[in-house]
């Protein structure tokens, strides 16, 4: 079985990850499923981007998984940027696929939707293609460029088609996901298996409050996330000006943690609102010291505005403020409320008026405030934990390897063919 660890008697079975947007293990997404993988006896290989503060080793072996970065670039300057993003990452992901060898998976995690290329390589070689999808592309295109259904859409449309057919399983996070798998991409249901995102419940978790961090304020507000132009902090930011300047609130003290291509535009739109006494920007920072900033949040913030991908998509920031027990206030997405449920107030679409006015209802009632954040953490050990998670990511692996045996390894890079059948 493929989730029991393999003994001394035969070889372990191989399976290569490839990354394109994170590095590894910052992505804690993947390096929760190479950690449950190796905990099933498997060999781990994963090939990512370097990281520019952290993962910044070319080959590093991080508790039995082996992974090797490659240099890359974020895009800039439009669709020609990400043309030498996306080739640069293709090349560098082929030539350490070669020296990774022979593997029984290939397990491509998107976007971009163009690693079914390398793992098209690998299965004809004889690996299984495992495609898990953390965003839907086609929704993102729309979502972050505004282009319409133009000719680059078509382009990206045609990618995840040939993705889809290509992966002998799939992995999606959610259930809206899967529908798409099933739909728009034409799998079987049985050969798509919703595996969702889930925090780590052994290394994250609550801290007591600091209540320095609120510098002065009687309360805390926080976000956390990437900062792109569809995640929405500039709602967020927009909505705390109607807090202070419709609902005449100054008692609060905001702290945003997190980066990305927007951050600087962000930092520039606190400061026209007139936020930047009251509004702190972080960047990324160390798990222990965002675990300090959530454990004294008052309020939690999760402004993605509804768009064609945030409608169905599973927010990681929303699953990390229910497992520190912290309310949230959100915009009214499908998606969102699948997650969090009772733990937040939903706020129409893109409603600053009254997502500020939700914050406010919040601030005034601890009692409601500490009933939600105990609804959100009973979600993450209960129906939304990563247990159920791991079952499903091994039952894809399951469905993948079926009537496949094991490759025979001589040592990393020089396994040989399994026999065609």
């Amino acid at each position: 079985m493929l989730g029991e660890k393999t003994s001394g008697a035969g070889p372990a079975r191989r399976a290569l990850i490839l990354v394109e947007n994170l590095s590894v293990p910052f992505d804690r997404r993947v390096w929760q499923e190479c950690t449950t993988l190796r905990d099933a006896g498997w060999e781990v290989h994963v090939i990512c981007p370097r990281g520019e503060k952290r993962d910044t080793e070319p080959e590093a072996v991080i508790d039995g998984v082996r992974i090797h970065r490659y240099p890359l670039r974020a895009a800039t300057g439009g669709p020609a940027g990400y043309l030498r993003e996306y080739g640069t990452a293709l090349w560098h992901t082929a030539r350490l696929a070669r020296k990774v060898g022979p593997v029984d998976v290939v397990h491509a995690c998107n976007p971009p939707d163009l690693l079914f290329l390398p793992a098209l390589w690998l299965k004809r070689q004889g690996a299984r293609f495992v495609f898990d999808q953390h965003d839907l592309v086609p929704e993102l295109y729309l979502s972050r460029f505004d282009r319409g259904k133009d000719l680059l859409y078509r382009g990206v449309c045609a990618l995840e088609r040939a993705t889809y057919r290509a992966a002998d399983v799939v992995l999606a996070t959610n259930e809206s996901y899967r529908d798409v798998a099933v739909r728009r991409g034409g799998r079987r249901p049985e050969d798509v298996f919703v595996v969702r995102s889930a925090p780590d419940v052994d290394r994250f978790h609550p801290v007591p409050a600091e209540p320095e961090l609120k510098r002065g304020k009687p309360h805390l507000l926080c976000y956390l996330g990437v900062m792109g132009p569809q995640d929405g902090v500039d709602y967020a930011l927009r909505a705390l000006a109607k807090l202070r300047d419709e609902r005449g609130r100054t008692d609060w003290h905001a702290v945003f943690v997190g980066a990305g291509d927007a951050f600087d535009a962000m930092v520039e739109l606190s400061r026209r609102l007139g936020l930047s006494e009251q509004v702190q920007f972080t960047g990324r920072i160390p798990d222990a010291d965002l675990a300090r900033y959530l454990s004294t949040a008052d309020v939690c913030l999760s402004p993605d505005p509804r768009n064609p991908l945030n409608d169905v998509s599973t927010m990681n920031k929303v699953l990390e403020y229910m497992v520190m027990g912290r309310p949230i206030v959100s915009f009214d997405l499908r998606e969102a409320r699948v997650s969090a449920g009772e733990a937040a107030v939903y706020a129409p679409a893109n409603d600053e008026a009254e997502f500020a006015r939700l914050i406010a209802l919040l601030l005034d009632d601890p009692e409601e405030r500490e009933r939600m954040g105990k609804i959100g953490q009973e979600r993450i050990g209960g129906p939304l934990s990563w247990r159920n998670s791991q079952q499903s990511l091994l039952a894809a692996y399951e469905a993948a390897c079926r009537d496949r045996a094991p490759l025979s390894a001589g040592g990393p890079g020089r396994g040989r063919k399994r026999p065609r059948r």
